[in-house]
C-alpha cells in the first residue's frame, strides 16, 4: 500500500514522503495513529493544504521534546523487584515499569515511548530508550534491585555476583566468630573445673 507520511517514522521516511508499506502495517498502526494517509488525490491535496501547519506543529513539539530529552538523558531510575540469589528476576521489568519509575521521579513518560532492546530478567543496570518525538529520543538507565540499599551498591559499580560473594564471606566470618566465642567459653569452663595436677613424686620415694 502507498502512503504519505504525516511525521517522521523510523526506517520508513520523513514527513511528506510517499512510501510503500505492507497493508496490515498501514491499517493496524500507521493510519489509526495518524502517522500517515493513504495516497490518493484527496489526501495529497489535504496534505499540501495542511503541510505548513503540520511542519510548524512538528517544530513546536520537537522543541518541547528536546528540552525534556536534555533533562531526561542519562537519568537512572530504581526499580525494586524480587529475585533469586543468582540475580534472576521472578518475572521481568516491562516498558510500563520503566515509564512508571520515570513518572514517579517527576518526568512525564508513557509506556509507549519506552523501547527496551531486550527483556529485562536480571538484576543490575539496564539501558532503555525513550522516544519523546519522532526525531528526539533520550537514554535512561534502570537500576533493577531487590532493595534501595542494593540499588545504591549497584550504582557504585558492584555486580550481583560481587554482592552475593560479600554477603557469603560476611556470613562465614560471623559463623567463624561464633565458633571462636563458643570455643573460648568452653576452654574457660574447662579451666575452672579441671582437677588440680597431682604433685610430682620426689626422688626419695
Amino acid at each position: 500500500m502507498d502512503i504519505i507520511l504525516l511525521e517522521r517514522v523510523a526506517k520508513l521516511g520523513q514527513m511528506g514522503e510517499v512510501v510503500k508499506v505492507k497493508e496490515g502495517y498501514a491499517r493496524n498502526f500507521l493510519l489509526p495513529q495518524g502517522k500517515a494517509l493513504r495516497v490518493n488525490a484527496a489526501n495529497l491535496a489535504r496534505f499540501e493544504a495542511e503541510k505548513a501547519q503540520m511542519e510548524a506543529r512538528n517544530l513546536e513539539t520537537k522543541g518541547e521534546a528536546a528540552k525534556l530529552a536534555e533533562k531526561l538523558d542519562g537519568e537512572t531510575f530504581i526499580v525494586i523487584r524480587s529475585a533469586s540469589d543468582a540475580g534472576s528476576l521472578y518475572g521481568s521489568v516491562t516498558t510500563r515499569d520503566a515509564a512508571e519509575a520515570a513518572t514517579e521521579a517527576g518526568f512525564s513518560v508513557a509506556k509507549g515511548q519506552v523501547v527496551l532492546s531486550a527483556t529485562i530478567k536480571e538484576l543490575g543496570l539496564h539501558a532503555a530508550e525513550v522516544v519523546l518525538h519522532p526525531e528526539v529520543s533520550a537514554t535512561i538507565n534502570l537500576n533493577v534491585a531487590r532493595s534501595v540499599e542494593e540499588a545504591e551498591l549497584q550504582a557504585a559499580g558492584k555486580s550481583v555476583a560481587e554482592l552475593a560473594a560479600e554477603a557469603e564471606a560476611e556470613a562465614e566470618f560471623e559463623i567463624q566468630e561464633l565458633f571462636d566465642d563458643i570455643g573460648g567459653a568452653a576452654m574457660d569452663d574447662f579451666g575452672d573445673d579441671a582437677p588440680a595436677a597431682a604433685p610430682e613424686a620426689s626422688e626419695e620415694d
